[in-house]
């Protein structure tokens, strides 16, 4: 008796999706929007490699105590340790300064590709996910800031958002730098600390103050029992932070003199509220003004910012979060260089944006997505070859087409093309050819009669959305059912 060998199970790692032909389409159309949006700004395009040195991609998401925590990481034959980019950020600070000398600056560029992170997955939240970024280097004035703001508002028009769909909420991180001097957490003062108020502070909209408050002071556990240690303030420091982050107020004008109490007479918090009057400023001059919002509790979670930081969401209750964001990081590439370089940029997450338009049903497809399907009515090889012709008139004009190459009757095949999203089928049985001719039915014409004509015999005796046309007249038949 043989013994059964045990298969491998298929099954997908946590945290990753498979994408198919509909939700690419979908991908590749909203990329293209972007990217013409950004060209229209005047940025060029540039791609950088997944994987950078470690040490290149430096410590800003990771914890401070395991230098490889949240990103995913080997070692190269050299035994060189190499990571797959957590953002598309870092690269950029690599690529700019490596070539620094022939770069025009300021230097604006795009990059569109997959980023990594080696952390816990939810709903909306991969491991594995495409990013759409530009980024201004070069550029030290907010004005900057202001125009890849207005830049990401046009990218959420051109997909069809309309302006009261989304928000961008603004905060400057010189704004927290003051409040946290205030509290004798300084730039130079426990860093680790500030670093985990960053990451508390940027969980608001999923864990509420309630749970940011725990994770200010001695830590959290969450449903599943895992613990997360805290900054370890104390219950004053801790309720001077909680105070900015509820400063918002309905008008601009409210939610700055919030701020300016908070941070009181610190000069580095006041400067970024000053910031952050000038891009309203540019915001109300040009017409963005309503789909823009001071928002105090926008920190986001990379250390490396150091001015303006935004964010955008859809304004509707089953967002998964933000869809983009991005800030200013003027000491990112001072890393690889003697320097402070100034630099801004924003980020669109497609990958989540794709997840949302899903669960809200709005994720636009057109219907007729499909190939046209020449059905296989016999096997003979004459008639292969004829069925192969007819694909091959189909596609010399432009039309996406395929003979249908299983095993399977008719019935199956009409099933294949409507699970194809196929806009129409051609068929030609053996009497069809004795006459030089074939019939086209348009699927989607079929689909929305068949919901009007609820008698099968009136149905099969109308044939409906069927036609039949000679063989010559195949192309422009088909082009006249596309057109409609």
């Amino acid at each position: 008796m043989s013994i059964k060998q045990k298969k491998t199970k298929a099954r997908l790692p946590r945290g990753f999706v498979d994408r198919t032909g509909v939700e690419l389409q979908v991908l590749e159309a909203m990329t293209a929007q972007i990217h013409e949006v950004y060209e229209l700004y005047g940025f060029e395009a540039l791609e950088t490699p997944i994987f950078e040195y470690t040490d290149a991609l430096g410590k800003s998401l990771p914890d401070v105590d395991r230098p490889n925590a949240g990103v995913f990481s080997l070692q190269d034959d050299d035994e060189q340790w190499m990571s797959l980019r957590y953002d598309l950020t870092a690269p950029l600070a690599r690529y700019v300064a490596e070539n620094f000398e022939v770069l025009p600056k300021p230097y604006r560029s795009y990059r569109l590709g997959y980023v990594f992170r080696n952390e816990k997955s939810g709903p909306g939240r991969f491991r594995q996910f495409m990013q759409l970024d530009a980024d201004i280097v070069g550029a030290p004035t907010v004005a900057a800031d202001a125009e890849v703001c207005m830049m990401a508002a046009d990218s959420l028009d051109k997909l069809g958002f309309k302006r009261d769909e989304y928000v961008i909420r603004l905060s400057n991180r010189k704004i927290l730098d003051g409040v946290l001097e205030n509290i004798g957490l300084g730039e130079n003062e426990q860093s680790d600390k500030r670093l985990i108020v960053f990451r508390a502070i940027d969980k608001l909209d999923r864990l509420g103050l309630e749970g940011v408050r725990l994770l200010l002071g001695d830590g959290r556990l969450d449903e599943s029992g895992d613990f997360t240690k805290g900054a370890g303030l104390a219950d004053d420091q801790i309720e001077c932070i909680l105070s900015l982050l509820r400063a918002r107020n309905e008008t601009t004008e409210e939610t700055i003199n919030n701020l300016k109490n908070i941070v009181d007479r610190n000069v580095c918090g006041l400067e970024g509220i000053r910031e952050l009057e000038e891009m309203q400023e540019i915001f109300v001059a040009n017409g963005y003004k309503d789909c823009m919002r001071i928002d105090p509790s926008v920190v986001r979670g990379l250390d490396y910012y150091t001015g303006p930081v935004f964010e955008a969401e859809l304004c509707n209750k089953l967002s998964f979060g933000s869809i983009g964001g991005g800030g200013r990081y003027d000491g990112l590439i001072a890393r690889f260089r003697d320097d402070n370089v100034p630099a801004t940029g924003f980020s669109i997450g497609l990958s989540r944006l794709i997840a949302i338009l899903q669960n809200v049903g709005k994720l636009r497809v057109n219907a007729k997505t499909g190939p046209v399907v020449v059905l296989m009515m016999d096997q003979e090889p004459g008639s292969i070859a004829r069925y192969q012709n007819m694909v091959m008139q189909l596609r010399n004009a432009g039309i996406r087409s395929e003979v249908y190459l299983g095993e399977s009757g008719i019935k199956a095949q009409m099933k294949y093309a409507d699970r194809r999203c196929a806009p129409c089928v051609v068929i030609q049985g053996s009497q069809e050819r004795d006459r030089g001719e074939v019939q086209i039915k348009d699927l989607v014409e079929g689909a929305r009669l068949a919901t009007e004509i609820k008698d099968n015999q009136t149905w099969r005796e109308s044939r409906p959305a069927q036609i039949t046309v000679k063989e010559n007249q195949l192309v422009q038949a088909v082009q006249d059912i596309l057109g409609k």
